[in-house]
């Protein structure tokens, strides 16, 4: 069910010799960028870049899997949107590039029974080793793309934490394997809860971290309030930042447009009354509280859309910032912190 690349000496050596460029010491001002349905032009990215003043995207291609003891990771299939696939990829990096914006190519995996990916797990080693072949052929399919097309930063997984606590030498290796074929930075998504119990930070360049941290349980918590509460997380951050002598890149961020959303900002089927307050307030804080740090590389905001016009608006209560008064904030922040 998936078309996979095939990995040869001769590939490698001949994407190896592509050059990627300098990392940039402005914070990545950036955005994640939902993979297109249909092929698309330039104007999603020139739309973009005008409307957030970004200076960053996240492109990601998922991959899907039914979890329990389906061993296949389905990828670059003809059945998935164009902007998932092998080809859609290269194009939105091109085009993105063309604005002159920074990319990290972030693959991901998508359970299909409706699993969290953080419980991922296989009862045998013979059946993780076969996941992990398919899952290896995935990750390596991207990083050979991201050296190619000179991509600035790569994600080599997304909240993946049982895989990662008990198969903790396979991605040891795989980090290895990837650092032969792609040679920009290597980043990896730890979900807010366990980016302490990821093993291998030494192995790269950045510490990331989907940043959906719980701040308030209240209807509508003020801005005060909810800088408050990024204090203490704030603090061990940055210890956490010094001990492994990495900046921290928040490979997600961002909050609901409704009630309750600073409550468990990772919930994306909670329903509760439209709030655009709650989303604009809560980006605020965040960017106030982190945006002048130095250990903070920057991060990117879940998430936007390519069809702009049909997108989000004040009827909406989900992440995307699109025709919402959150847009405002972020256009302020990134535009201050010296995105252009």
């Amino acid at each position: 069910m998936e078309i996979k690349l095939l990995f040869t000496v001769g590939i490698i050596s001949l994407f190896s010799c592509a050059v990627i460029q300098e990392p940039s010491k402005v914070k990545d001002n950036g955005i994640s960028f939902v993979a297109p349905v249909n092929e698309i032009g330039d104007v999603p990215f020139k739309n973009i870049k005008q409307e957030t003043k970004c200076n960053a995207l996240a492109i990601i291609p998922f991959a899907f899997t039914y979890g329990d003891n389906d061993l296949e990771v389905i990828f670059n299939h003809k059945n998935q949107w164009w902007g998932e696939q092998i080809d859609g990829v290269s194009t939105c990096i091109k085009l993105a590039k063309k604005e002159n914006l920074k990319l990290l190519l972030k693959p991901q995996l998508w359970l299909m029974n409706g699993e969290y990916t953080g419980n991922f797990y296989f009862g045998s080693h013979e059946n993780w080793q076969v996941f992990e072949n398919s899952y290896r052929d995935y990750i390596l399919s991207f990083a050979l793309i991201a050296e190619s097309e000179e991509v600035e930063t790569f994600c080599i997984g997304t909240e993946l934490g049982r895989f990662i606590e008990n198969r903790p030498q396979y991605w040891s290796e795989l980090i290895d394997t990837i650092r032969t074929i792609y040679h920009g930075e290597l980043t990896y998504a730890a979900n807010w809860d366990d980016y302490e119990k990821v093993p291998f930070w030494n192995k790269l360049d950045y510490i990331g971290i989907d940043a959906y941290f719980p701040l308030a349980d209240d209807k509508l918590p003020n801005k005060m309030k909810i800088q408050k509460s990024w204090k203490p997380i704030k603090n061990s951050l940055q210890n956490f930042s010094k001990e492994y002598g990495k900046s921290i890149l928040f490979t997600e961020f961002g909050y609901r447009s409704m009630d309750y959303s600073l409550a468990k900002p990772w919930e994306s089927a909670s329903q509760y009354e439209v709030n655009m307050i709650n989303q604009q307030v809560g980006l605020d804080a965040f960017f106030n509280t982190f945006w002048n740090e130095d250990f903070i590389k920057g991060g990117y905001l879940w998430k936007w859309f390519s069809e702009n016009k049909k997108a989000g608006g004040i009827k909406d209560i989900g992440y995307t910032p699109q025709n919402k008064p959150a847009l405002q904030t972020i256009q302020k922040h990134y535009t201050t912190s010296g995105s252009n």
